[in-house]
């Protein structure tokens, strides 16, 4: 008698279950293309918020705050030496060293939630440990001093209080709880060697100076201007753009000094900056994009460490500018802007942040977390939203977690720390922001 041979199923090769992934992606897209509700007016709303946004941040942020940030991290990667960083933000650093200057750094940046992102990437590539580059990558749109001041001024000395207690302390919590989860990865994390090297190391001194420049020129530019301002920041305000010429005539002199970048090089672009700045006064923010455009042509065109620069600076665009192009247009297609509806009805968000519930509280973190907030925006949407009912909980929950998280920089943090990091980051901004907002409802 013959042994039986009857054996399961065989197992899909890698191949077949690729392919298999390819068809199911294409009949997906498809079903969606076939019912998709074009016609609809909330639909075709929706989709033209989407293109709005995208639109607004092109112009707003895409030059002044991205391109900026992504040359500071490229110069991050190729003239900061890993030991550097190491001594400060690494994982055997002092704690409250490290913690420190992270909370710090994130300061005196104030940027949004997108912008800190290639510099976030730039200490994280360099060997900073997790858990000060996590509360680097909270405090810099998280710790913003105009916007706590500008929370207490609009809506009320509380909140404002609040927010200011609960972004540093989250700022430090989210760090070691990061560095906690993730101690044995981090343990095995290999040394990651900067993309160049100095052969004769600059001073601290010209180093301060040179990144103090950059940081210089991206904090003046996107300085806000608003009327509702007053006392300093409206002085600033008023000669942001003088500052910003300032610093950038700076940068030129040590591009020249420092790095021996070819004098007519520097004429011509300065000579192309004040050419567009006279032709479009009303315009300066064309002026800016010109000076950024010429920083590229200048580096692009260089040998030995510019060239690195330029090349490790393209590398962190091409990584982020796609991904966080495609999160705001998904950002506007779901939740709109201000005053303006996505697919998404403002009334249920509205309706269901009432109160001060548990679950209004994690609703609020969690559609903050989502939604992208450009700097001090956030302030009169949240105005709005406690006008329609919402409870100062749920309100001061959205200002912890909304300025730190969007959905453009959840898809771009994905591509830099991987699933596991980026889902733990996101769960603790929105966790810490529900808990706490749920404790401050108790008492306003």
């Amino acid at each position: 008698m013959q042994p039986s041979t009857a054996t399961g199923p065989t197992p899909l090769s890698r191949e077949a279950r690729r392919q298999l992934l390819i068809g199911g992606g294409l009949l997906a897209a498809f079903v969606t293309a076939y019912f998709l509700p074009v016609g609809e007016a909330r639909f075709d709303g929706a989709v033209q918020e989407g293109l709005q946004l995208v639109r607004w941040y092109t112009r707003e942020h895409v030059v002044l705050c991205l391109l900026p940030a992504f040359f500071i991290a490229g110069a991050i990667g190729t003239f900061v030496r890993r030991e550097s960083v190491m001594r400060y933000l690494g994982a055997d650093a002092s704690r409250p060293l490290a913690y420190g200057v992270a909370s710090v750094a994130g300061t005196l940046l104030a940027v949004c939630s997108c912008t800190v992102l290639p510099l976030f990437a730039g200490i994280w590539r360099m060997g900073a440990g997790l858990g000060p580059a996590s509360a680097f990558l909270y405090s810099g749109p998280a710790i913003n001093v105009l916007a706590i001041v500008l929370t207490a001024r609009v809506l009320g000395f509380d909140i404002g209080a609040a927010r200011a207690v609960g972004a540093i302390g989250f700022a430090v919590v989210i760090g070691l709880a990061m560095a906690a989860l993730f101690r044995r990865e981090e343990a095995a994390r290999p040394g990651v060697a900067a993309a160049a090297r100095v052969a004769e190391p600059r001073s601290l001194a010209r180093t301060t100076i040179w990144f103090a420049l950059m940081a210089a020129i991206l904090i003046f530019a996107t300085w806000s201007d608003a009327e509702r301002e007053v006392g300093f920041y409206a002085a600033v305000g008023r000669f942001k753009w003088l500052l910003t010429a300032g610093g950038a005539i700076g940068f030129a002199f040590a591009l020249r000094a420092w790095f021996g970048v070819a004098w007519w090089k520097l004429v011509a672009s300065v000579a192309a900056v004040a050419a567009v700045a006279f032709s479009v006064p009303a315009e300066p923010s064309w002026a800016f994009a010109t000076g950024i455009a010429a920083l590229g042509v200048v580096t692009a065109t260089s040998k030995g460490e510019l060239r690195d620069w330029f090349d490790s600076t393209w590398e962190f665009t091409k990584q982020i500018a796609p991904l966080l192009l495609g999160g705001v247009f998904v950002a506007g297609l779901l939740l709109g802007r201000p005053e303006h509806e996505g697919l998404i009805p403002a009334t249920w968000v509205g309706n269901a942040v009432g109160g001060n519930s548990l679950a209004a509280n994690f609703l609020s973190a969690l559609v903050g977390a989502l939604m992208y907030f450009a700097t001090l925006t956030e302030i009169p949407i949240v105005q709005g939203l406690i006008g329609s009912g919402m409870g100062k909980g749920p309100a001061l929950a959205l200002l912890l977690a909304g300025p730190a998280l969007s959905l453009p920089s959840i898809l771009v943090l994905h591509s830099v720390l991987g699933a596991k990091k980026t889902f733990a980051f996101c769960a603790l901004v929105v966790g810490c922001a529900t808990l706490t907002g749920w404790c401050f409802g108790f008492f306003a």
